[in-house]
């Protein structure tokens, strides 16, 4: 049996769950060492009263990851046992590889006595060893067909073959560019091969007594998405140094490393990211890409099919050089044309000019 949900953060603030057709939700909670959504509890507690099964994550990123195992439990403690806990493994958390991935949920397991799901591209299944991690935490998988918009799919496109470590995905997350009747934006898709009892036992799998799921430690309480003042700082609106500190008080960490994932990610990745919706739309995308915004934009564009240029959609199990020798050229040289600061690096889904 498989179920419908969707993942979403304070990208979606403002989302009326009553409105939204959904089985499950996960949303995110907390990043880091000091950055806890306060989107977060809303939607639990939403999901709870539709009588919905609802899961919350929290976004590695470079810091410590036993201390930002320790600060998601410190946030979340109310929730272990009643929802699906889950790491999301991506973007700067991926400097800590799998066994700092790990030290993250042994840490968690330590404290709560619940395995978490992780979440990672499916390329990322095989770019390190995730044995250690496989054999206690279900995986849920990121793989997209295209990044055209789509309503539920009973059965969305994920090839066959395993998942480096792991044999099967517990969640599919197979679009960022969902569209679901009474929300107008984008929202990540995903699918369960779990039903309802299945879900509870990964959520408690001991089937012990709980208590209920409210929020623990204390949530700032922002007026603005991190995207909102990001681009308030590309303005130049938050200055500099220990005036911006000031000025963003509890989010300065959450916003800056958006900032500085702006600033030092290549075009093609951030092209990636404008596709997924991550990184807003018109005006706002503008402001928050800054100087990069023709660079960033032309790349969408070429993708979007706005160029002449001949491309090539990754699939699972390609490399750099076998797609290059295809085409009649080398790895480097499809390196340079697309930005890759690592051509060991792509992933299903990815665009690549070829030509």
């Amino acid at each position: 049996m498989t179920v419908q949900g969707i993942d979403i953060s304070n990208y979606q603030r403002g989302i009326d769950l009553d409105k939204v057709p959904f089985d499950f939700m996960i949303c995110k909670a907390t990043e880091g060492t000091g950055i806890v959504h306060d989107t977060c509890d809303g939607f639990v507690q939403k999901a709870k009263a539709l009588g919905k099964k609802w899961g919350f994550y929290h976004f590695l990123n470079g810091e410590d990851p036993v201390k930002q195992a320790e600060f998601f439990v410190s946030q979340t403690k109310n929730y272990f046992g009643n929802g699906v806990p889950a790491l999301d493994y991506e973007m700067y958390g991926m400097v800590h590889g799998s066994a700092g991935a790990k030290k993250f949920l042994d840490r968690v397991h330590e404290l709560t006595g619940i395995r978490c799901a992780v979440y990672m591209s499916r390329s990322v299944c095989t770019e390190d060893d995730w044995s250690a991690v496989a054999k206690d935490h279900p995986l849920w998988v990121a793989q997209y067909a295209n990044t055209e918009r789509t309503a539920y799919q009973a059965t969305p496109w994920l090839p066959s073959g395993g998942f480096g470590a792991w044999d099967e995905c517990a969640l599919h997350q197979y679009s960022s560019n969902g569209r679901l009747d009474g929300y107008a934006g984008p929202l990540d898709l995903d699918i369960a091969h779990l039903d309802a009892d299945g879900w509870d036992r990964v959520a408690n799998p001991k089937g012990l007594p709980v208590p209920d799921a409210k929020p623990s430690g204390t949530v700032p309480q922002p007026q603005e998405t991190a995207l909102e003042l990001a681009a308030r700082v590309m303005d130049g609106t938050y200055g500099n140094g220990d005036a911006r500190k000031e000025a963003l008080g509890g989010r300065y960490d959450e916003v800056q490393e958006l900032v500085n994932y702006v600033l030092n990610t290549s075009a093609t990745e951030l092209a990636d990211a404008v596709i997924r919706g991550q990184l807003g739309s018109g005006e706002l995308r503008k402001r928050v890409l800054g100087g990069r915004y023709a660079e960033v934009q032309g790349v969408v564009n070429d993708r979007l099919g706005a160029s002449a240029k001949k491309t090539y959609t990754v699939k699972s199990g390609d490399t750099l050089s076998g797609i290059a020798a295809k085409y009649g050229t080398d790895y480097r040289t499809l390196a340079k044309a697309n930005g890759l600061a690592n051509p060991n690096v792509i992933y299903p889904g990815q665009v690549l000019v070829v030509g």
